[in-house]
C-alpha cells in the first residue's frame, strides 16, 4: 500500500502507472541497453524528486509505477523520463540511431493511469508479469 505523506498544509498519496513504447515498436530494449535504461530512469526520477516503485521493460515498451508529490505534473515527468533517457542512450549506444532511422527512440504518446489503494497490488503484479521469457 502506498504511504501517506505530508506536505505543508496537505496530505497526499499519489501514484501513476506509466507506459510508453519504442518508436515503430522496434525491439531494441535488450541486454546492456535494457540494464542502462533502468539505471537512467531511476536516476532521472531521483534528480526530479519522484520515485519509481516498480519498473519492467519488454523488448519494445516500458511500464513504470511512480510515486510523486502534488507538484509533479505528468507531462513534466514524462518529458524528463523520455527525453533524457533517449539522449543518453543514443550517446552511449550509437547503434540505436541506426536501427531507429528517424532519430527518435520513443513514440511521442504514452499511457497514464492513476493508482488507488485498491489497484496498487494489481498494477505491481501486472508490471512484474510483463517480463519476457
Amino acid at each position: 500500500m502506498a504511504e501517506v505523506k505530508y506536505g505543508r498544509g496537505y496530505v497526499y498519496s499519489i501514484q501513476y502507472h506509466l507506459v510508453w513504447c519504442v518508436k515503430y515498436r522496434h525491439k531494441v530494449l535488450v541486454d546492456n541497453i535494457k540494464v542502462r535504461l533502468k539505471e537512467l530512469l531511476h536516476q532521472i526520477a531521483e534528480d526530479n524528486g519522484f520515485t519509481i516503485v516498480e519498473m519492467e521493460c519488454d523488448l519494445d515498451h516500458i511500464h513504470l509505477l511512480v510515486d510523486c508529490t502534488p507538484q509533479h505534473s505528468i507531462p513534466t515527468m514524462m518529458k524528463a523520463l523520455k527525453g533524457v533517457s533517449a539522449r543518453l542512450l543514443f550517446k552511449e549506444f550509437p547503434e540505436l540511431k541506426r536501427k531507429l532511422w528517424g532519430g527518435h527512440l520513443w513514440n511521442p504518446s504514452y499511457f497514464v493511469a492513476t493508482v488507488s489503494e485498491q489497484t496498487e497490488a494489481q498494477i505491481r503484479a501486472y508490471i512484474q508479469k510483463q517480463k519476457v521469457g
